[in-house]
């Protein structure tokens, strides 16, 4: 029954990615934490995850904006280094909350006060380390990712293209991290099975691509209505998950 559900979560969560660029992964990683000890959870949402997202850069490589990545990649090995040297692993209520807070947190940002640019080397580097900083602690990090464009006259095709690059970049961070803690550290021994794990990631890449298609047909003005409402919502679903596990004794 567990296996039946994190794969069906798996495919309508990439299905979803597949739309609105992001959201699915923070769902997913909230049904995972849920489900199995965080750094099996973070290994395998990071396996399915950048499986996910590199699908969707591809089904998109036209439109991806490649001037940001010099500045994000560098940016990204600054937070991932700094991670290896503290060797944290969150608790998974603290994973839940912080799930949540970070979409309402993001979007309440006025865009007048955090007026960022992904376009440029500078915002690109801190994105990098911001944005796989948050991956590292809590697994996703579209809500915050999508501050980064809100100044940046991007089309919704780059805008998920690029964003599904990025996010490639951080899953495997995540994925490489968690599994030296694991195998390092005094952590739960990582036992995922390599059979289910082929149907995620086949799974994920069916969800991606029919999600891609979706796309398509969605118009630009209700795409950028839309997507900030939906990611709040989960947000506020996931702290309501991890208040609950706190009140109920959990860690």
């Amino acid at each position: 029954m567990t296996l039946a559900l994190i794969l069906v979560s798996v495919f309508l969560t990439s299905l979803l990615s597949g739309v609105i660029g992001m959201a699915g992964g923070l769902i997913l990683m909230a049904v995972l934490v849920s489900l199995m000890p965080v750094t099996h959870a973070m290994v395998l949402h990071g396996v399915v995850q950048a499986v996910s997202n590199g699908a969707r850069f591809w089904f998109l490589k036209e439109h991806m904006l490649y001037r940001i990545l010099p500045g994000y990649i560098l940016g990204s090995c600054v937070a991932i280094c700094a991670f290896f040297l503290m060797s944290v692993i969150p608790n998974e209520n603290f994973v839940l909350i912080l799930l949540g807070l970070t979409p309402l947190v993001s979007h309440a940002i006025p865009k007048d006060v955090l007026s960022v640019d992904m376009r440029k080397p500078g915002t690109a580097f801190l994105c990098g380390c911001t944005v796989v900083g948050i991956q590292l602690i809590q697994g996703v990090s579209g809500p915050l990712l999508d501050v980064f464009y809100q100044k940046s006259p991007l089309n919704r095709f780059q805008i998920v293209a690029t964003k599904a690059f990025t996010q490639t970049i951080g899953h495997v961070c995540k994925t490489l991290y968690y599994g030296y803690v694991s195998l390092n550290l005094s952590s739960p021994q990582i036992e995922l099975n390599p059979i289910w794990t082929i149907l995620a990631v086949i799974l994920a890449l069916a969800g991606t691509k029919i999600g891609t298609k979706i796309l398509y047909n969605i118009r630009e003005e209700s795409f950028q209505r839309f997507v900030p409402w939906a990611i709040d919502v989960v947000g506020v679903l996931c702290i309501a998950r991890g208040v609950v596990g706190v009140l109920q004794g959990g860690d």
